[in-house]
């Protein structure tokens, strides 16, 4: 073939630090589409970039190149980074080090971005950690409950 044809659509899950409740609204309005801008400057598309108070949903279509991790990574170090520096808020924002990152079929599309809409009334109903396990269950990956929450 002449061309490269790939659509790469992931579902990006992660959380701040010890699940501290520091994304108030007003710091998800700032950072989500700093956020998506980090995204398109590596070739990639957000869909929608949601969450609550202690983590974020991220539905992104991206390249093959760079990798899920570098995005993630970029993602996670730009917008705290930026975020600190430019809001000044109490407590300084830090993620977690790890995340998810779920492949979603083409098919699959609108489903994901109705459950990433409505993260608010999502979580009025089961914690963050209830709701990444059945994440975690449903992919098919293998996970040590002792430690997939550090």
């Amino acid at each position: 073939m002449a061309h490269t044809h790939t659509v790469l659509l992931y579902h990006v899950v992660f959380s701040t630090k010890a699940r501290l409740p520091c994304l108030t609204p007003q710091a998800r309005e700032l950072l989500f589409p700093y956020m998506s801008g980090i995204i398109a400057n590596h070739g990639g598309s957000a869909l929608l970039i949601n969450g609550v108070a202690d983590h974020v949903h991220i539905l992104c279509q991206l390249r093959s190149q760079p990798d899920i991790a570098t995005i993630v990574q970029a993602i996670k170090g730009g917008a705290s980074s930026w975020y600190n520096r430019e809001a000044k808020a109490s407590p300084v924002l830090h993620w977690q080090e790890g995340y998810g990152a779920f492949t979603v079929s083409p098919s699959q599309k609108e489903t994901v971005l109705h459950y990433i809409a409505n993260q608010e009334a999502h979580h009025r109903r089961r914690t963050f950690a209830e709701e990444y396990e059945e994440m975690l269950v449903k992919s098919g990956v293998e996970f040590d409950k002792r430690f997939f929450l550090d």
